[in-house]
Parts: structure tokens; sequence; C-alpha cells
């Protein structure tokens, strides 16, 4: 289903300042389609852009998590329901856009565990989901894709040093970087890059028991050169430039306080 939301409740929270969004001019009057849009890291890219002055396409599986966010994003801000490991539901979300001129895709649900103890389907998820998932969605983009627009893909810094036993988790996240650069050479003059945050204080973290998210919290800002977590924010700021910087293809911007260097 599609909806244009009603103006947004002014008790809700402000969006930057556009002067303050790098690369504001580029993005405006500018789709960027957000499929994970109504939560975590995706909604914060949501407004980001909408406050640079583009207008969004919201995806997700959660009708109420949508509607309810793009309320918050104003007029800017569309919806539609899709499933990422749904190649009909994939092709029904973008058949009605004239063109795309971002995607960025953050929806993924997986589970992570030692190879001897995830049965496995569990050890495929990150697979069928994440990588599956951002490949088949892309793959429905393209022909909506503007010649001078560009494609993020999502991975993580456990791909590049992985923080505890999860060999399936680790080779996903380091696929999604080769599928990045593949796709840049095939879809050029589209850019294509990969973002691959650390360890985040936001949505994914927060439904997670607080026992396990504290000791990885703790373990986390003993690991990085910069002694803490990551925001929300931040990984959408590093999003927001891989939308913006026109000379910038086939790259993986590790926004994670220096964890892969550890």
């Amino acid at each position: 289903m599609s909806s244009r939301p009603p103006s947004p409740d002014p008790s809700s929270a402000a969006s930057p300042d556009p002067g303050s969004v790098p690369g504001a001019a580029a993005l405006r009057g500018r789709t960027v389609v957000l499929i994970g849009g109504g939560s975590g890291i995706g909604l914060r890219v949501a407004h980001q852009v909408v406050a640079a002055g583009a207008e969004v396409v919201l995806g997700g599986r959660t009708p109420a998590r949508l509607a309810a966010a793009a309320q918050r994003l104003g007029p800017a801000a569309s919806w539609r329901t899709v499933d990422i490991t749904d190649k009909a539901s994939l092709a029904a979300f973008f058949a009605p856009l004239e063109r795309v001129d971002h995607l960025f895709t953050s929806a993924a649900s997986y589970r992570v565990g030692p190879m001897l103890a995830l049965s496995d389907e569990d050890a495929e998820s990150p697979f069928a989901s994440k990588f599956w998932g951002q490949y088949h969605a892309v793959r429905h983009a393209a022909p909506k894709l503007a010649a001078d627009g560009s494609v993020v893909l999502m991975s993580g810094a456990a791909g590049a040093r992985p923080p505890a036993p999860a060999p399936a988790y680790a080779a996903c996240n380091a696929a999604i970087e080769g599928l990045g650069r593949g796709l840049a050479v095939e879809l050029a003059p589209v850019r294509v890059n990969v973002v691959s945050p650390g360890t985040v204080d936001g949505n994914l973290w927060a439904g997670r028991p607080a026992p396990d998210r504290e000791a990885a919290f703790a373990q986390y800002r003993r690991d990085t050169l910069l002694h803490r977590l990551g925001t929300e924010d931040e990984i959408a700021q590093a999003v927001v430039f891989l939308f913006t910087n026109g000379f910038t293809t086939g790259s993986t911007l590790y926004p994670d306080g220096g964890y892969t260097l550890r």
C-alpha cells in the first residue's frame, strides 16, 4: 500500500538544519528510497535528506512504523510496504516509482553465532536477508536509477574484523563489500558504495537482552581507537556523504571509531 502522510506533529523531534547537512544542494528535489527507513539508521538518513530538500520513499514490512516515521518527516515522505526477501514484493515496491536518485537498504533480519552452534537455516540467514535482499533490491531499482544517482549498500565492520565466532555473518559482510565493487563496475556511471559501520548504540541493539547488549558495548569500547560507540546520526552522515560525493564509487567507508585498525 502507499500513503502520503498528514502534516507532522509539532511536538515531534525537529530535523537537522538543512545548512548543516553536507551536500544539501545535491539532494534538493531528488528522490531517495530507503528500505528499512522506518527506524534506526535508515530513519536518521531520512531526516537528513529531507532536511536537505529531498523526497523520500520509505520501505519496510511494518505499516504502522512506516506511517509514523512518514508523519514525523512531513509531506516530503511517502511509504510502501516491502519484504526484501521476497522478489515479487520488491518488484511491486519499485514498479510505481518513475525515478530513483539514491537507494539505501538497511533492512535485514538474521541470526548470528558459531558455525558449530547454528542450524544451517540460521547460518544462511545473513546471506538470505542482508546479502541477497540488497542484491535483489538493487536489481529491481536498476532500471529506475538516475545516471548521476547512487546506491549505498549496508555491510558491517565484522566483515573486516570478526568480533566473535560468527563466520557466516562475517563472510556475508565481506561479500557485500565485494558486491558493491562489482555493481560499481556494472552499473557505472551510477555510483555504488558500501557503508560498513561498527557497533552503534541505537535501534538494532535496543531490542536485545540487556546483559548481552552491555557486554558487547563494553567490549567494543575497549576495542576501538575512540573508545566509544557510534550513533545512528553518525552512520547516517556517512551514507549522505556517499549519496552526494560524485567522485566516489566502488568504495567501502568504515564509520567504526577505528575498530578495524586494532
